[in-house]
């Protein structure tokens, strides 16, 4: 197998940076989602637009739009993985706790991706990737410490929120290793994703209307943008680029959005929402800085000789 790609090469670090501030701004959008129209139907809409601008996108670019019945079968599950189950447990765990801590746990999505890139697609791991990922995870410990004593919640609904939070990382991790599979990469990226999103949108709605009746819509222009917003910005934009992200570099590098999120997901509050940085906060997020510094600092070059010839490693 290959050695995967950097994450400071500019081919993968240019969509990754975008993806990540993307995905900073949406947690402010998705808390205006919630409300009259019940979350399932909310992530049914955002996933019904993400599909038809991503097969738009398929059209104009003269691909075939039928993967054949292994691609069929391989979109559905990834579908149902990140585009129902995931969003639909976060956009319930943020009925609970707060947009913030929701934002936080989810940085954990690390650890899950790194384990499960090892035992599935035996991504390689350095020691200094294990030492930087360990130093990011109290990082963000210290900040999820920060938004639980902040947001003054009942135990109860705490612990429900982040069991909620938590499942939903996991079903977002399955998707991403799924990513790196030799399936996944024979298939056109923009017509699997196309047809994940379309059977994602099919299994959201079939579940709003089981659990919450006939589809509902606020027909206001915040509640419409913010589908769009999320529909095509942060969806039919963006999960195209990380899911190459995660076949350059492997499911535990790209996971590094995740840590970085809530980080920027705090400056859109600050600017915003009137957020206000606490010390703990402040650390937490300086400590998951220089974590990702050190996973991804690029190793010294050490030349190796052999007789008369030296000869240097070649870089990822």
């Amino acid at each position: 197998m290959s050695q995967p790609a950097s994450l400071l090469q500019p081919r993968v670090l240019l969509p990754f940076a975008l993806v990540t501030l993307i995905w900073g701004s949406t947690w402010i959008v998705i808390k205006g989602q919630l409300g009259i129209v019940p979350p399932s139907w909310s992530v049914t809409y955002r996933f019904a637009v993400a599909a038809l601008a991503m097969f738009a996108f398929a059209l104009v670019r003269g691909e075939k739009l039928w993967p054949g019945g292994r691609g069929i079968a391989f979109a559905a599950v990834l579908g149902v993985a990140q585009f129902a189950l995931n969003f639909n447990f976060v956009y319930r765990a943020e009925q609970h706790i707060t947009s913030g801590l929701v934002a936080v746990l989810f940085a954990l999505l690390i650890v899950p991706n790194t384990l499960l890139g090892r035992l599935f697609l035996k991504t390689p791991l350095e020691g200094r990737f294990l030492a930087g990922a360990g130093i990011a995870i109290v990082g963000v410990g210290m900040m999820i410490l920060h938004e639980y004593r902040a947001a003054e919640l009942g135990a109860d609904q705490v612990i429900l929120g982040t069991v909620l939070t938590l499942i939903g990382v996991l079903c977002a991790s399955t998707a991403n290793v799924m990513q790196g599979t030799k399936i996944a990469r024979a298939q056109s990226m923009v017509v699997m994703i196309a047809w994940a999103m379309l059977f994602g949108a099919l299994a959201d709605g079939t579940y709003a209307w089981i659990t919450t009746g006939p589809p509902a819509i606020e027909p206001t222009p915040a509640y419409i943008g913010g589908v769009l917003y999320l529909g095509i910005v942060a969806s039919a934009v963006t999960f195209p680029l990380y899911f190459n992200v995660i076949r350059a570099v492997g499911p535990g590098q790209a996971a590094w959005s995740s840590v970085l999120i809530p980080i920027i997901a705090m400056g859109f509050s600050t600017a915003f929402e009137g957020y206000r940085w606490a010390t703990l906060s402040i650390a937490g997020g300086v400590v998951a800085l220089i974590g990702l510094a050190i996973a991804v600092a690029k190793r010294p070059e050490r030349p190796s000789v052999s007789g008369n010839m030296v000869s240097l490693p070649v870089e990822d």
